[in-house]
């Protein structure tokens, strides 16, 4: 998953990229309003978290162009302003979730979550298909009531293809939303991936739950067969 932080404190950005990069998340940094407007557009992320004080252009203003363009990534509003009138601006302006500085990170992640699963139309804490259940807050697979050992970047692939079930997911977007934007390898990375998240599904009694569209990408279906 694809998390666009935009923050002009370095130390607070850079202690929310680490954070979140631990977590298997794929995060990109924008120090100002200009420069997060722009990498909004271009790296679609799946969330944006938007500090509201920044140079060039504030968060409100960067928030309203983005929904002015039909950029709808849910985005969480951060502040150091935490007076009635500073949230009712924020929600005004097409933001979606607000937190106030200072906040504690497993409270941001909450927010993370619950965004994520609001913004992508997947309800459900737990991620469930064919006897697997994919817990994204503890980053945990389990297979038929049994945990399944994968790595990180495993479970964001994972994760990344139940939130888009029913529809086939090119190797571009994974690469895009499960690898750090510093990798400048190529797209056989993701194939190997899912081939061992595959050879683990299968190996712990699991459905062939991943199938290659050819020339497309991957799809988990609604209904596995």
């Amino acid at each position: 998953m694809r998390v666009l932080v935009v923050e002009d404190e370095p130390d607070m950005a850079a202690s929310l990229a680490w954070g979140l990069g631990a977590e298997g998340y794929v995060v990109d940094v924008a120090s100002d309003g200009v420069d997060g407007l722009w990498k909004a557009q271009e790296t679609s992320p799946d969330v944006i978290f938007l500090d509201v004080m920044l140079p060039g252009m504030d968060g409100y203003q960067v928030c309203r162009r983005l929904r002015e363009q039909g950029l709808w990534a849910p985005i969480l509003m951060l502040t150091a302003m935490d007076e009635d009138l500073d949230h009712a601006e924020g929600l005004d302006s097409g933001a979606d979730d607000y937190l106030a500085k200072p906040f504690s990170y497993p409270v941001l992640l909450a927010h993370l979550r619950a965004l994520t699963r609001r913004g992508l139309g997947v309800r459900p804490a737990v991620l469930e298909a064919a006897g697997l259940a994919l817990d994204p807050a503890a980053r945990t697979v389990r297979l038929r009531g049994r945990d399944l050992e994968v790595t990180t970047r495993e479970v964001a692939v994972l994760e990344h293809l139940l939130r888009r079930r029913g529809r086939v997911v090119s190797k571009t977007e994974l690469l895009e939303h499960c690898w750090d934007a510093a990798y400048d390898g190529g797209p056989s990375v993701v194939e190997v991936t899912v081939h061992r998240l595959r050879r683990k599904i299968e190996a712990g009694g699991g459905p062939a739950l991943i199938e290659t569209v050819r020339g497309e990408g991957y799809l988990i279906r609604e209904e596995p067969r």
